[in-house]
């Protein structure tokens, strides 16, 4: 879902500010989204760039999916995120830790490269570009090799790339034993 930002209408050429309040909305309405992400758009659906603050808790599940001459761009505003890189099998070939504090805060993602993101915070938001103008039947294709957004199957599948991308990328596998560590405990 997203919500189209609201310009001052007096002043339609102010700037926007990606400030502590921006950020504190959009994350605001991700939590209160079933799929635990939202996005403010600062576009309209026939603009040639499309461009979006992006909200994603860890709990969402944004299905493997490519875009087939768009290349696309994410930049990590706060919070952290794993983007991976699929092969056609569906085979994990890599993954990009963005964290907003760095050292790597964005990646650009090549038109017809297959990828999902998975938040690894709460309160994950990032900046998003992509060409458009969007038209829901030819924006994306989603990886038939991967369950559906709207079933139970996301988070075991979520869990599974975690642990595959883990020799990929170290810092989520010892996340993931820290987590399972302090579930032990508790």
């Amino acid at each position: 879902m997203s919500t189209l930002y609201s310009r001052d209408e007096n002043d339609p050429l102010s700037l926007v500010p990606f400030g502590e309040e921006l950020l504190d909305r959009v994350t605001e309405m991700a939590h209160a989204s079933p799929r635990k992400r939202n996005i403010i758009r600062f576009h309209e659906h026939g603009e040639s760039l499309q461009r979006m603050l992006n909200a994603i808790e860890p709990e969402s599940y944004a299905r493997p999916h490519k875009h087939a001459t768009k290349p696309e761009a994410f930049v990590v505003l706060r919070g952290s995120l794993l983007v991976a890189r699929f092969a056609e099998d569906g085979t994990p070939l890599e993954g990009v830790v963005l964290r907003a504090d760095g050292p790597v805060r964005g990646v650009e993602i090549p038109p017809g490269a297959w990828h999902s993101i998975i938040s690894l915070e709460s309160g994950t938001v990032m900046f998003e570009t992509i060409q458009g103008p969007y038209d829901p039947a030819t924006h994306k294709v989603f990886a038939e090799w991967s369950p559906p957004e709207d079933g139970e199957a996301g988070p075991g599948y979520v869990a599974w790339l975690r642990g595959q991308l883990g020799h990929v990328v170290p810092e989520v596998a010892a996340r993931d034993l820290i987590a399972a560590e302090e579930d032990e405990i508790c």
